[in-house]
């Protein structure tokens, strides 16, 4: 636990039991840490430094109240995100969702929060979501 004193004001930082930081071994190839990062958290984003795109990702994620992980990749780092997938990428229950475009007809789909439940990144569907199920019964 590390601590600042102060006269007036103490803070302590303090990591919860059940998490993990994220953890960089300088030996892993860029390719064993990126697939190390999307098998251990349940969303996530990775991006370039000031990434607008990344900006609006994050954005709609949040709100349907999920906070995904994001990493910020260096150029060399690019061509080891898996499924040739351009940056920004995401992945959710380590499957590659793709760019802001994949996202978002998941999202119009009406796929993106089950997808999200499924991979325990939601324990509950957001307030006021409705997840309409498609009739399959047949009328004859």
């Amino acid at each position: 636990m590390q601590g600042l004193q102060h006269p007036v004001v103490r803070l302590e930082l303090t990591t919860a039991a059940n998490t993990s930081p994220l953890a960089i071994d300088v030996a892993e190839s860029p390719e064993v840490r990126i697939r190390r990062l999307i098998s251990e958290n349940p969303v996530v984003i990775f991006s370039r430094p000031s990434c607008c795109m990344c900006h609006v990702m994050k954005n709609l994620l949040h709100t349907v109240g999920v906070h995904p992980t994001v990493i910020a990749l260096d150029d060399y780092e690019i061509p080891a995100v898996p499924d040739n997938t351009a940056v920004p990428a995401l992945f959710i229950g380590g499957d590659c969702i793709g760019s802001l475009e994949s996202l978002v007809a998941l999202h119009l789909s009406g796929c993106l929060v089950p997808k999200l439940v499924d991979a325990e990144a939601l324990s509950v569907p957001p307030f006021g979501y409705h997840h309409q199920q498609q009739d399959t019964t047949q009328t004859e």
